[in-house]
């Protein structure tokens, strides 16, 4: 299955490269600062990316690597986790209504989970009623060593213009499927599915962005960002909160956020964790 989506995604790539010259494309770097309280695994991290937005006429390819430190709890575990990933996201334009996505996801390295060397994939479809709704499906699979997820999410969103403010608004809903193959630690206390949705919001005025979103419903092992992050531990998330702010300044884009997650560590059935990442971005438009 890898090797099929990467011939498609080469031969889609050559195809957009002959269409036409790039419209507008951008490079990112972000830093994310991610305290714990009450958990029994968990202190502290950070959290560095670097990132690529291209844009070939009808065609975008989103490029992100990512790479964790977080201090751990010793015991019960052994060591600090360092991480690893690797995402890619491909977008085509069918027509003036479709288009198709295609999503790779690599953990890389991953020094004390069972998800280590895990895998994900994803094919999406979306379509335009109008230049203001639109909705999409997305249908991923990630394969780890001991068991597998299947994760399908359907979108909504809708693009209003009020004087000069633009504004969309989101919805996301999430079913998750857990296939245990072995007997693990990971899995031993989750459900079988798992059922969440969210809500976002995201204007901008001039130079200016804000947004917030919020998810309620317990996940886990879910693909998050469209494709562009991950969560392979072993932690039943069932709030989330987020709220960003940001500002163009010539050709750049400064962005801020606040998330704040409250969720349950399945391997010690420690409940009442609470997460707060706060991460800034740049991204420089070319």
């Amino acid at each position: 299955m890898k090797n099929i989506l990467l011939i498609i995604l080469i031969n889609a790539l050559r195809l957009s490269a002959m269409e036409t010259e790039t419209l507008h494309s951008s490079a990112s770097v972000y830093y994310e600062n991610i305290n714990f309280s009450n958990s029994l695994q968990k202190e502290n991290g950070n959290v560095y990316g670097v990132g690529a937005d291209l844009h070939y006429g009808v065609s975008e390819l989103q490029v992100t690597y990512e790479r964790g430190e977080t201090n751990t709890i010793q015991p019960p575990l052994s060591d600090d986790l360092k991480t690893d990933k690797l995402f890619f996201k491909y977008g085509h334009k069918i027509n003036e209504k479709l288009a198709i996505n295609l999503h790779s996801i690599s953990i890389l390295n991953d020094n004390i989970a069972i998800t280590d060397k895990g895998q994900g994939y994803g094919v999406g479809l979306e379509y335009s009623f109008s230049d203001a709704f639109s909705t999409s499906f997305t249908q991923y699979y990630s394969d780890y060593y001991d068991f597998d997820v299947y994760q399908s999410d359907i979108k909504l969103a809708y693009k209003v213009e009020i004087d000069k403010f633009h504004m969309k608004f989101s919805s996301i809903t999430k079913y998750i499927n857990i296939d245990e193959s072995n007997a693990n630690i990971f899995t031993k206390n989750a459900k079988e599915n798992y059922l969440t949705s969210g809500l976002k919001f995201h204007s901008h005025y001039q130079s200016y962005h804000f947004g917030f979103g919020a998810y309620f419903g317990e996940r886990i092992f879910a693909i998050m960002n469209d494709g562009l992050k991950v969560q392979h531990h072993s932690m039943r998330i069932d709030r989330t909160y987020v709220l960003g702010i940001g500002k163009n300044i010539s050709d750049f884009v400064l962005r801020a956020q606040y998330i704040f997650q409250r969720a349950e560590e399945l391997p010690l059935k420690n409940k009442n964790v609470y997460t707060k990442n706060t991460r800034f971005i740049v991204s420089h438009k070319f």
